[in-house]
């Protein structure tokens, strides 16, 4: 733990410093970023290790008192403030609650403007969804060498402007990793792959908190990502080593089916899931493999996209599994 003092006065102490994030950054060390709506997630958070912390400015009083430790980055909307003032009083306000960096959208004079008042800034990067109507809509960044090249420019500019990290959304993993090789800038990736320094999830995706959602199975991949599994709702979710892999079923017929039944075995054979609907031409699917112990914690997914087209699948992934993970030993 480090010793410091917030921006509004107040000793305290951190899992991490940005120094911390910066180091680890050069040595290759991956991070995990998680987001929490109220201090009950954050607590589950920082009793799961999670290394940060992202949440909406406002909710920075329960969450700091609820994750006393944790680098918290607190984040203003695209809407949320008109003027570069207000940002920067929100942005103020916000640190003296704790917040160790803030988060904004915004262009490059609010970045610089927050910056200027010591503040650490986190800004977006990629697709901004927001403002999708500009690049063609939802889609990836950078699968090209131009628009590779623009992006970089887009990394530069922002660490210039004062900047100490972005949130790097569906950009092409290949160009975040020869980007992020030449920028100072700490990296969140968000629907980028593996090749940013933090990777960032949402919590209600991690849990399945979406609506009505089709197939709600979610596989464990690490020890983090099962306590958050566990710890979210306790009584809401259930714990079900399959045959093979180790497996959280959250959907709402598994909670009543958890509730209902005494044992695992039973739970499983009863489980019935079916998705309406067929394959077209044009869907993105995942395929996963899981490697790890039958009934262990761990384990690690293996995922690759596929394109379906009129005539055969196409393989959308161009990066290759690293050899370890492709390892008996596992």
């Amino acid at each position: 733990m480090r010793r410091i003092y917030t921006y509004g006065g107040r000793a305290a102490t951190r899992n991490l410093t940005v120094a911390d994030l910066q180091a680890n950054k050069a040595a290759g060390v991956k991070m995990t970023q998680v987001s929490a709506l109220d201090g009950a997630e954050a607590a589950a958070c920082e009793a799961a290790g999670i290394d940060l912390i992202t949440i909406a400015d406002v909710d920075i009083a329960e969450v700091r008192a609820a994750a006393p430790t944790t680098f918290v980055t607190g984040s203003q909307t695209m809407v949320q403030y008109v003027t570069e003032d207000e940002a920067l009083g929100a942005a103020i306000r916000c640190a003296e609650q704790g917040a160790d960096a803030i988060y904004t959208p915004r262009g490059l004079k609010t970045v610089e403007r927050l910056a200027g008042e010591g503040l650490c800034v986190q800004g977006h990067l990629g697709l901004v969804p927001r403002l999708s109507i500009r690049v063609g809509g939802l889609r990836v960044i950078g699968k090209t060498a131009c628009e590779a090249m623009r992006l970089w420019e887009d990394f530069r500019r922002l660490e210039e402007a004062g900047a100490v990290a972005a949130e790097v959304e569906c950009v092409a993993v290949e160009a975040l990793i020869e980007i992020g090789k030449r920028s100072a800038l700490l990296t969140h990736s968000i629907g980028s792959g593996s090749g940013g320094d933090i990777i960032f999830s949402f919590m209600e995706d991690i849990c399945g908190d979406v609506e009505s959602p089709p197939l709600s199975i979610r596989y464990a991949t690490g020890v983090r990502n099962c306590a958050l599994f566990q710890m979210h709702i306790q009584a809401g979710y259930l714990f079900m080593p399959a045959d093979g892999p180790v497996i959280y079923f959250d959907s709402q017929p598994g909670r009543e089916t958890g509730r209902q039944l005494e044992t695992i075995d039973d739970v499983r054979d009863d489980l019935r899931i079916t998705i309406d609907g067929e394959f077209e031409a044009g869907m993105v699917i995942c395929v996963d493999s899981y490697v790890g112990e039958i009934g262990g914690v761990e384990g690690v997914k293996l995922e690759d996209q596929v394109l379906v087209t009129e005539s055969d699948p196409n393989a959308l992934s161009r990066y290759p599994f690293e050899q370890t993970l492709l390892s008996n030993e596992i």
